[in-house]
């Protein structure tokens, strides 16, 4: 089994475009990268394909960044996110 790592939590989750904000709270993220959504019903793993900060594409963020990414499924505020360590 992957390991993996605590690296924030969802702050904010649009339904309607399927865009969660997560707060880094722990590490940087790039594209690319795996995360593992986990809070209340919701445990999934999806893949990053694009983040946005201030409406910008960007290709990594960093530790203290609040980042919008599309999700794969519904998720809540307060749901924690893990990077997965392959």
């Amino acid at each position: 089994m992957a390991e993996e790592k605590l690296i924030g939590k969802v702050t904010h989750f649009f339904s309607k475009i399927s865009v969660a904000v997560l707060n880094l709270s722990e590490d940087n993220l790039k594209v690319g990268e795996k995360i593992h959504f986990k809070g209340g019903d919701r445990d999934f793993e999806q893949t990053v394909t694009s983040m946005q900060v201030e409406h910008e594409d960007i290709a990594e963020a960093k530790k203290g960044d609040d980042v919008g990414l599309k999700t794969d499924a519904p998720v809540r505020e307060d749901d924690q996110v893990f990077k997965v360590i392959e």
